[in-house]
């Protein structure tokens, strides 16, 4: 444990990364050593889920502790509310240097971000749509008096060379530091319809493995999975650097480091695009700790929201979340102080369609209001029951199992859930309309014991 008052943290964020292709989670390829070395010696939180699966909004939610309709921010093209309490806020009044580089899609542009629409960093390098100004090996990021910077090489490369800079000059002032570094990988790239990764990386895994939803599904993967893949890798190389970084300069032991990301990516097998689905392919992210408080933390079975890692690093780093945050802190289990932990997180899902879900440790269970319009509409008076998943059995969720008369008791426990968290996010309690009983004789009907897990 640093003997530092406040550690150093910086926030390791990837854009629509889903959790299986970390060794930690049994990927097969070797893409993550260091993000695996680092989820084995500090906490790896098995079972991370966003809040909402789209850029802007999980965001919005990260940087505020907030559900996305409680911040403005439900769908993309939304700025961050200027009146909101951010993390950076937070962190800078309890004397923190702040910085922040990379993709902020929280603003009212395309490219630079006014210091009104920052969200209170006080260093900055970053772009607000980075997938729309900036390519693989074209990394153009504004600086706090947004003049355009061009960074060379390979844009996870350019702005991990800008965060170590950073790093090194936060290390020399008399002050603890959080940083903020936001890639866009392994993000598709927009205006080529591809995932770039750096040069001879999509030959070393194309074909060479695939989950089972896209081996099921299909979808894009056959055309994007190698380069996808390939991102992922120079990230983990990333993480790696950055680790280095610490250790070179003696302020590893002093810093705390959040992997996680904002969605996942089910290549277009759930809608016509690649994320905005309540299906783990989206909503599941890889997440570990490691640093001050984190370390020996193990493997943590806890369903945990994108939510709960605001409190989480804010108690870890001795300050006090606002009385608005809905997520719940990690920190007292680490400690040992409590095991008490409710399984579920509650998913707002935008654009696509107006639709809610509930993770358990156990269950998948969605809804979507059928007359919602998914850019238009905040949220629903009425929705339809339209999925449930068991993912013991199902991990993949190929099965969908809402209509059968044999879960039917599990549906209405997780219907009675969703409704409690539909209210506890600031939303009116709607009407839920139970899904007609299309497979009375199915299987076994779901033992008692089985149905709140």
């Amino acid at each position: 444990m640093s003997s530092k008052k406040h550690p150093n943290v910086i926030v390791f964020f990837t854009d629509q990364q889903r959790w299986d292709t970390c060794g930690a989670h049994g990927n097969p390829l070797g893409l993550t050593p260091n993000f695996d070395r680092m989820a084995d010696e500090g906490t790896h939180i098995e079972a991370s889920i966003t809040c909402q699966p789209v850029c802007g909004p999980a965001r919005s939610c990260l940087q505020t502790g907030l559900y996305a309709t409680q911040t403005g921010c439900w769908r993309n093209e939304v700025p961050l509310d200027k009146d909101l309490t951010t993390i950076a806020q937070l962190y800078t009044q309890a004397g923190y240097n702040t910085g922040y580089i990379g993709k902020w899609h929280l603003g009212s542009k395309r490219d630079i971000v006014p210091v009104e629409e920052r969200g209170g960093y006080d260093y900055w390098l970053a772009a607000n749509l980075l997938e729309f100004c900036s390519d693989a090996y074209n990394c153009n990021l504004w600086n706090n008096g947004n003049e355009k910077i061009h960074l060379p090489g390979y844009r996870v490369d350019a702005m991990t060379d800008a965060a170590i800079r950073y790093i090194d000059d936060a290390k020399k002032q008399d002050k603890p530091f959080f940083l903020f570094t936001s890639y866009l990988e392994p993000h598709h790239q927009n205006h080529i319809d591809d995932y770039p990764p750096p040069d001879g990386y999509r030959e070393q895994y194309t074909g060479k493995w695939m989950p089972p939803d896209l081996q099921q599904l299909g979808g894009s993967s056959g055309q994007h999975l190698g380069g996808y893949l390939g991102m992922i890798k120079r990230l983990d190389e990333a993480l790696g650097r950055i680790r280095d970084a610490l250790k070179s300069l003696q302020i590893d032991q002093d810093t705390i480091i959040l992997y996680t990301a904002d969605h996942g990516c089910h290549f277009k097998t759930r809608n016509s695009e690649y994320k905005r689905s309540l299906h783990e392919s989206s909503v599941r992210v890889p997440t570990a700790f490691c640093g001050p408080g984190f370390d020996g933390g193990g493997r943590r079975k806890e369903v945990t929201s994108l939510l709960d890692l605001v409190p989480t690093l804010l108690d870890a780093s001795g300050i006090e979340p606002t009385d608005e945050m809905i997520g719940r802190s990690l920190m007292p289990i680490l400690r040992g102080e409590s095991k008490d932990w409710e399984q579920e997180v509650f998913i707002q899902i935008s654009e696509s369609q107006v639709g809610r879900a509930l993770r358990t440790s156990r269950w998948k269970y969605g809804i979507v209001a059928p007359d919602g319009d998914g850019w238009n509409d905040v949220s629903s008076d009425n929705y339809l029951e339209t999925y449930l998943y068991d993912l013991h059995s199902d991990p993949y969720e190929l099965q969908n199992l809402i209509g059968y008369a044999s879960h039917r008791e599990v549906a209405d426990h997780l219907q009675n859930r969703i409704l409690k968290l539909m209210e506890r996010a600031g939303e009116s309690r709607p009407a839920i309309e139970n899904h007609p009983i299309t497979r009375p004789e199915s299987q076994r009907v779901v033992c008692p014991a089985e149905i709140g897990q």
